[in-house]
Order: structure tokens, then sequence, then C-alpha cells
């Protein structure tokens, strides 16, 4: 398990308060650092749920605090919202060889790496399903009550968390999701660096390929801007309908046309995720 916290920032936010936390992290082997929003309902007699947010390539923990505008709503529905990082940082962890920015450091991918040298940090995976939810739920005034949603990279480790664990979530959405990561370039170098040549590795990790396997059908609430120039190439939404539909997976996918790949698009429907999540969070039958 993780060592003991360190709050490293702290800024009050819509009577709530928004926390940058520094940990030792026993699965990745290295320190990392999270943040947290805890809305003012959030004490130690009125606990409050929490929705784990995954970000995409590149980003850290401060990216969806800052751009997102997601603290407003979050106050008023007394929800937290819980953002770690998107890799393992440190000099000794490894980066891209090449030095590119879609491997490696900020870019984990929410796998377990197998493969060297990457499996000794690089399991980003155990890390937002079980460490960060232990830690978080032992040391601030939250519940057991969890929903997870991200945005692109981000996206496809929601899905892959809330696929791969019925019953830990009560509900799962995206922005932009990397939809069939095995047949798209960012996918395929991600996953066979980090778990190997073998494709058939892959499919534990490739929402498109879990849906038919899932045992639970938990709905899926997906919003892709129209104007995203990863569309195409990267995100494959499709992939994902035609996956959910044969297997009649409940899906929403909510194409918006004219908006991108930026934070310009998650604030302008942020809103509306948090509602449901909160929505799903309060059903006592969820």
């Amino acid at each position: 398990m993780s060592t003991a916290v360190q709050e490293i920032a702290a800024n009050k936010c819509f009577g709530g308060w928004h926390k940058r936390i520094r940990h030792r992290s026993a699965v990745l082997n290295c320190e990392m650092v999270f943040a947290v929003y805890l809305p003012p309902q959030a004490g130690p007699a009125t606990p409050v749920p929490v929705l784990y947010w995954l970000s995409g390539l590149t980003c850290t923990d401060e990216n969806f605090m800052q751009k997102a505008g997601a603290q407003r709503m979050a106050a008023e529905l007394g929800l937290a919202i819980v953002a770690p990082d998107t890799s393992p940082r440190g000099d000794d962890v490894p980066g891209d060889p090449d030095g590119n920015w879609d491997f490696g450091k900020g870019a984990g991918f929410y796998v377990n790496a197998t493969q060297e040298p990457w499996v000794r940090h690089y399991r980003m995976y155990d890390y937002v399903v079980d460490e960060l939810p232990a830690l978080v739920e032992a040391g601030f005034p939250v519940t057991a009550r969890r929903s997870v949603a991200g945005h692109s990279m981000g996206g496809h480790g929601a899905l892959v968390c809330a696929l791969r664990n019925p019953g830990r979530y009560r509900s799962v959405s995206a922005f932009s999701p990397i939809s069939n990561p095995m047949a798209c370039p960012w996918g395929e170098k991600a996953l066979g660096r980090y778990l190997g040549p073998d494709r058939e590795a892959w499919r534990a990790w490739d929402a498109s390929v879990l849906l038919g396997q899932a045992s639970e059908r938990l709905p899926l609430l997906i919003d892709q801007g129209g104007a995203d120039s990863f569309l195409e190439t990267q995100l494959k939404p499709q992939a994902l309908v035609q996956a959910a539909q044969a297997v009649n997976h409940p899906i929403d996918l909510r194409m918006r046309e004219g908006y991108d790949h930026s934070y310009f698009f998650i604030a302008s429907f942020i809103d509306e995720h948090l509602r449901h999540h909160a929505r799903m969070l309060a059903d006592p039958a969820g």
C-alpha cells in the first residue's frame, strides 16, 4: 500500500477545496501526485461519492482540474472528483526511447505492463482501480460509491476499468475515447510495447472487445466532437457502437458537430456528465 500522503497545494473553490496530494506508490514504484476536489458537503459525518477522472495523452492531474470547469457543478451536486496523473514519473522511470509524446511518461494508457523495461513502473490500471481508491477512501471524507470518466486515452481507461470490474463503479462516461486501441496507431504502439507483440494479449485492454464479454450492462455515455482531428484515425467510436449493439449493451454516443478534441469541448458538456454520474451514484439500486 501507499505510504503517508503530503498535501502540496490547497485552494478554496465554490465552497469546497481543491487539493494536490503527493504520495509514494507501491504499485508504480515512484512518487505520484493526484488532485482531489472535495465539495462543501464533504465532512467526517457526511462523506460524499467520488468521480475518478482519467486524463489523456501528455496530461497530468492539473489539466482537468484547471480547464474543465467541473468544480461548480460538483459543489452543487455534492460530488468529489479525483484526478490522478496519466503515468508514473521520475528520473528512474523510462520514457519513450524516441522522445515522442504519445508513449511513456504522460502516456501510461491505464494498462499493466508485462514487458521490460516498462513492467516495473507502468501499472496504471492497478493504480487507478485499486491503490488510489484505497488511499482516497482511507484519507478523505468520501464513500466507496465510485464512478469513472475520462478523455481520449483516459476515456479508453475509464471504459476498460468499468468493463473489467463489474460492480465496482456505479457509472462510466467518456469524452472522445480511444475506442478500439488494437486498431489505431496510438493503441498499437502502446499495447505493443507495454504488453509485447502477441495481439491476443491486447484484447483484455480494448473496450470494443471487452463489451462482448461484459457481465454487467453499465450504460456507456460517450460525447465525441465531430470536428476532432483524431476521430477517424485514432478514436473510432463506431467500433464501440457496433460492439455494443452486437450484445445489446446500452450506449449513448452523442456526436457534437463542430467540436474538437480540446478542453473547450469538455468544458461545454462536463455538467451533463456530472449530473449523469450524480444520479447513478445516488440510486440505491445502482
